[in-house]
């Protein structure tokens, strides 16, 4: 055959691998167009700045803020390095000056103290004078007019000219202006009243108990009056409570209520909360979003941010449109910039509140999974856009999977981990690690199968996408030397004692002594037919195409892979200690392991007929699992081809992700504006699962569902390698996930 048509038949079949390779024309494909990313900039103050009052920015982003020391600005400032409030002379008049309230008229800061309501803006025009020497509160009506309050008194006033004066009944604690109506609205602790320019008449419109803080909506329609218990609405119009008070909230002790866009933010004791048009909240509590959670104070800031200010600081709530893929450069640049230890993908741990640049790398259990984790995503980065760098990336990870291998003794035996030697004892499980050969590192020992799955998926991913010969061939060869010690050993992990390890184990007389209700017989059963069958399809060796069959056949690893999930339960009463304590509720663990097989149980299946059954396997697992709208589940799922696999869902966990992943302490227990359910053994709190930038960061073995996350504040960084990277490059190599459209 000549070389040309050498050439044209390579091509020919390389290009019908390709079409092949792609996903069902059949499946939806969500368009990567903008969204908003929120992200959080925190400024802390200090006991020396007093009681904080307010917040505010003019038409040129500046922000100011008031306290009872005087008025501060933020100060060094940015995402992920938090700032403080630093005095503000900018103006150096303002420092002799008693202000006790500031605001914001036609985007310009107003000042007022106990003699005037002043600007340094219009050239210094606006200043004039009033006679409440304890006046704190004030708003800005039609054509400088202001209304100003000591809390009791009240005052109308344009250009030192008095237009009305009056009192109140109930203790004033804000005030509104309502524009189109030309009429200031003013809220007590028990009432609202109204003051219109028309015929300066002070009118009480509402009586009530316990009222907090309110705003105007931005149709005029409505007010909406914050309480001690909850908020309601109030009918313009009608002046009438519309409905019944609202408390199925975040937090019931609201301390402000502004409307900025199309929506209603809302300050309490505990955090703040964003009420959105489709009447569900977006909740803000704890550091990752602000210095502290009892609030005083909330405005709109600049470029479209939300300032919140607390008692411990200023919160402003950043909104980015942001791609995925854009999400996507920011993630690959957080693991690479801090979460790469030894060329394995790892947490940044012992960081002094939230500091990035304290803390270490620090070594895990699963630094095999984590790594093979990344490692996949990376590979399927670089199958879909060719990229260099994922190459690069995957070549590093590469390289210390591989040294897992070789670090110990034991052929064919990969190491959970291993480190420089003398900091045995600085390190997790300090009594599984072992001393290499070579003097100057130490490995770690006691591997369990979650190591093994992982390490399968991503050699066979990279044997398979990778076009580095060089590459391919040591996956190849790696899936060979684990799989080669597991057959030989009789579907154990045999350590350096000579025994199996604890969690090491697919042989038939371990996995089939399980009940067939008990999880554990069906994920080995699962799990091993992968691995054999990945190892297979790369090595060609008819013994691990014979051995997964034998298993299958003669043990029953068939029937046992293909058990319904709705029938994984407790073991019953007579079974044995081991089979109650691993299923004592729903491994989340075992989802991960799961799934990550997945990819060999299905993309390398013998033959049609096993794929198929495998693909009713997969959809099940997927089918109970939906209520957790896990996005790696939903995108593995994706791999069988199935139209449904809950792309918008899968999707809705990519954006929501926060761009913050500090294990920052968390609360959401109190909350009433979510449905708790009964225990149960999925261990599944709610109706509903929150949004990510919601709980705490967890990887994919955790349970969606947890809501609380307590000790820790801010001591350790997850990296976005496996719980973010994986299904978003996962997404975009099955084409589910389209290239980003600006």
């Amino acid at each position: 055959m000549s070389t040309i048509k050498s050439i044209l038949l390579w091509s020919f079949c390389v290009g019908l691998f390709v079409s092949c390779s792609k996903k069902s024309t059949t499946q939806p494909v969500h368009e990567d167009v903008p969204f908003l990313q929120d992200y959080s900039v925190k400024y802390y103050s200090q006991p020396s700045d007093g009681m904080l009052l307010s917040a505010f920015s003019d038409r040129n982003g500046v922000i100011k803020m008031l306290s009872t020391s005087g008025l501060f600005q933020p100060y060094d400032g940015q995402f992920l390095y938090h700032g403080k409030l630093q005095a503000d002379g900018t103006y150096r008049p303002l420092k002799n000056k008693k202000v006790t309230a500031l605001s914001i008229y036609e985007e310009q800061f107003v000042f007022l103290d106990d003699k005037t309501v002043l600007s340094n803006s219009w050239a210094g025009k606006l200043f004039s004078k009033h006679q409440l020497p304890a006046a704190r509160l004030f708003a800005g009506g039609k054509d400088f007019t202001f209304l100003i309050s000591d809390g009791k008194s009240l005052q109308l006033i344009k250009d030192s000219t008095s237009l009305w004066k009056g009192g109140s009944e109930d203790e004033v604690l804000s005030i509104r202006y309502q524009s189109d109506a030309a009429t200031f609205w003013i809220l007590g602790k028990k009432s609202v009243q109204t003051l219109t320019l028309a015929d300066n008449k002070l009118t009480k419109v509402f009586e009530g108990t316990g009222f907090t803080a309110f705003d105007v909506t931005a149709d005029a329609k409505k007010l909406i009056v914050g309480t001690n218990d909850g908020y309601l609405e109030f009918d313009i119009a009608t002046k009438k409570q519309r409905g019944e008070i609202q408390k199925k909230l975040p937090w019931i002790e609201i301390t402000a209520v502004k409307v900025i866009g199309d929506k209603v933010w809302f300050g309490t004791t505990n955090g703040a909360f964003a009420l959105r048009s489709d009447g569900k909240f977006d909740y803000y509590n704890g550091e990752r979003w602000l210095p502290g959670n009892s609030v005083v104070h909330i405005s709109e800031g600049p470029k479209k941010s939300v300032l919140i200010l607390t008692t411990a600081g200023l919160g402003q709530i950043c909104f980015k449109e942001m791609t995925l893929h854009d999400k996507a450069m920011y993630y690959e640049e957080q693991v690479r910039s801090r979460h790469i230890r030894n060329g394995f993908n790892a947490s940044l741990d012992n960081m002094e509140k939230g500091n990035i640049a304290s803390g270490y790398l620090a070594d895990s259990d699963n630094d095999g999974l984590w790594t093979s984790m990344y490692l996949g995503g990376e590979i399927f980065r670089y199958a879909a856009t060719k990229d260099a760098d994922a190459l690069k990336n995957c070549r590093e990870a590469l390289d210390a999977m591989e040294r897992l291998y070789t670090i110990n003794p034991i052929p064919g035996f990969p190491s959970r981990s291993f480190e420089r030697s003398g900091y045995i004892s600085q390190l997790s499980d300090p009594d599984r690690w072992q001393h290499a050969l070579d003097p100057e590192w130490d490995w770690k020992a006691t591997t369990s199968s979650d190591e093994a799955v992982g390490h399968i998926f991503a050699f066979g991913a990279m044997a398979e996408l990778i076009d580095d010969p060089d590459m391919k061939s040591r996956a190849i060869t790696l899936i060979d030397t684990l799989m080669a010690h597991i057959v030989k050993n009789n579907y154990y992990l045999i350590d350096f004692d000579g025994k199996p390890t604890a969690w090491g184990r697919w042989s038939p007389d371990y996995v089939n002594a399980f009940p067939k209700n008990v999880g554990d017989r069906k994920i080995t059963s699962s799990n091993i037919v992968a691995m054999l069958q990945t190892a297979y399809h790369f090595t060609k060796k008819e013994k691990y195409k014979e051995k997964a069959f034998e298993l299958m056949q003669k043990h029953g690893y068939l029937e046992n892979l293909m058990r319904p999930m709705k029938e994984i339960s407790p073991a019953p009463g007579e079974a044995d200690d081991l089979s109650k304590l691993l299923s004592d509720g729903w491994n989340h663990s075992d989802d991960e392991m799961y799934f990550v097989s997945y990819w060999g149980l299905y993309r390398y299946a013998f033959n049609d007929t096993l794929k198929a059954k495998y693909k009713e396997a997969i959809i099940d697992h997927w089918q109970i699992e939906r209520p957790e709208k896990e996005g790696a589940w939903n995108i593995f799922t994706a791999l069988t081809g199935a139209q449904e696999f809950d792309l918008k869902e899968a999707v809705w966990y990519l954006q929501e992700h926060p761009l913050d992943l500090i294990d920052w302490a968390i609360s959401n227990s109190h909350r009433k504006d979510v449905e708790k359910i009964a225990p149960n053994f999925r261990n599944q709190t709610l109706k509903e699962v929150l949004p990510p930038d919601e709980r705490p960061v967890q990887r994919h073995n955790g349970n969606m569902f947890q809501l609380d996350r307590a000790g820790s504040n801010g001591t350790s960084e997850h990296s976005a390698g496996d719980i973010w990277l994986l299904p978003y490059w996962m997404g975009r190599y099955l084409g589910v996930i389209s290239e980003p459209k600006k």
